[in-house]
């Protein structure tokens, strides 16, 4: 256990759910690590923000001419943006850009941050009302200059709200996912849709980047409440850059690692290597929270009655005195060979469970892609899977926003058919949050 004090870092605990029982030759092993972190002060007076170490949030806000379309989006984002920063805690450093095909700086400007108090936070309200609509959109530069912000001051903390209400048409993907990789790593970033003219794999593939949270705002009226509660998580956290160091012995393969809760995200391609046989997967910033992640390895084959560590998995955090990154808790995979058939064939609940809640992502994804291609047979395939996995998993709010896309006939065996017409706000909301998932009943 590092020995990092109580009031900096909030204490880690890992506990690993698997059956650890294989048959004679078998080598899959699979193991649910949750995380959990406690004492790093979610919407109290502790936290980064609450003085044990430095936070920056830069708030983008697009003003694309498509934002006066109605003039309520427009009028929205300005009120979102005020109650995000009267939200923000004395001491927090932050920004505000407003963002088209170019990026500009609203407050503080002269390339700096400004710090929370009673008069900058009225000076940026100030500010916000001069915002107004006009040119295009190039979310590529609005994160380059937050990066810029961010990197202007010494912070632990390094965070970003991004709002869009339109697609990305002026930069290349091409441009946009350099951006994104210059950034990965520098910032987290939650990113919001507001109506219903953008793309929503453009704004979960920011999420998914920079580590942060994505969803629709269909009515620009949600956005202050929505921008105060992510600005609250944002004051929240208590130490950043955190990651998941997987040690294998040799012979052993690593399949995949995935975050599976509270939403789907795949880790596997973003390791970074750690030493010998240990590779660092990232998983931002925390707070007061816990996490699940879903590790899949290979053994090597082995005979009845052998046993092994297949891996260690720990929880890894930068030492704010600058010191070496050291492990704050750490937990175990074991593989064991069997020749009971009953201890060998049993599933454990937490890996089943989690299974079914990532093949429940992909069954939207590929139901929604299906019938925007008019493939009714397999959107009706995919759509009908994804239903009696919601139901068996007691994901009621998945469950409910498919309802909005398919008729429900018999949720247990997964029989649905297409609704004629389906609002295009219900149906972006299923495919922005199909990656939500329900924590595993313990």
């Amino acid at each position: 256990m590092a020995n990092f004090s109580k009031s900096t870092v909030p204490q880690f605990s890992v506990d690993v759910y698997q059956n650890e029982f294989l048959p004679e030759g078998g080598r899959d092993v699979s193991a649910i690590v949750t995380v959990t972190s406690t004492g790093g002060g979610t919407g109290g007076a502790a936290g980064i923000a609450g003085g044990h170490g430095a936070a920056g949030v830069v708030i983008m806000v697009d003003c694309s001419g498509s934002m006066d379309y109605p003039a309520a989006k427009m009028r929205g984002a300005r009120e979102a943006t005020a109650a995000a920063v009267d939200t923000l805690r004395d001491g927090t450093s932050f920004a505000v850009v407003a963002g088209t095909h170019v990026a500009k700086e609203v407050y503080p400007g002269d390339g700096r941050l400004a710090v929370a108090d009673a008069r900058t936070r009225g000076e940026a309200k100030e500010a916000l009302r001069r915002l107004s609509a006009g040119g295009g959109t190039a979310i590529g530069t609005w994160l380059r200059l937050a990066d810029r912000l961010l990197s202007s001051a010494d912070l632990t903390i390094r965070h970003g709200i991004l709002l869009t209400d339109g697609r990305n048409e002026h930069e290349s993907p091409e441009e946009l996912r350099a951006a994104l990789d210059a950034c990965a790593g520098r910032f987290t970033c939650d990113a919001r849709g507001v109506g219903t003219d953008w793309e929503v794999k453009e704004v979960t593939g920011i999420a998914s980047a920079l580590l942060g949270t994505a969803d629709i705002v269909a009515d620009p009226a949600g956005l202050a409440a929505d921008f105060t509660a992510m600005m609250e998580q944002a004051m929240g956290k208590g130490v950043a850059d955190v990651a998941l160091r997987l040690w294998t012995p040799v012979g052993v393969e690593i399949v995949f690692v995935k975050q599976v809760a509270p939403a789907v995200e795949d880790l596997t391609g973003r390791r970074t290597e750690a030493g010998p046989r240990a590779g660092d997967y990232p998983t931002g910033s925390w707070g007061d929270e816990s996490r699940d992640y879903h590790v899949s390895v290979r053994v090597p084959r082995a005979a009845v009655g052998q046993e092994m560590l297949a891996a260690r998995v720990s929880l890894i955090a930068p030492d704010p005195a600058g010191g070496d990154a050291r492990p704050l808790s750490q937990g175990l995979v074991r593989a064991v060979w069997t020749d009971d058939l009953a201890m060998s064939t049993s599933i454990n609940p937490q890996v089943a469970h989690y299974t079914g809640q990532a093949e429940l992502a992909d069954a939207i994804q590929q139901g929604l892609d299906a019938r925007k291609s008019g493939d009714h047979d397999g959107a009706t395939a995919k759509l009908g899977r994804a239903v009696q996995l919601a139901a068996a998993s007691g994901n009621a709010d998945t469950a409910k926003l498919l309802s909005k896309v398919v008729d429900v006939v018999d949720a247990v065996a997964g029989t649905v058919r297409l609704k004629a017409k389906v609002a295009e706000a219900d149906e972006m909301t299923l495919e922005t949050r199909s990656t939500k998932t329900v924590r595993v009943k313990r």
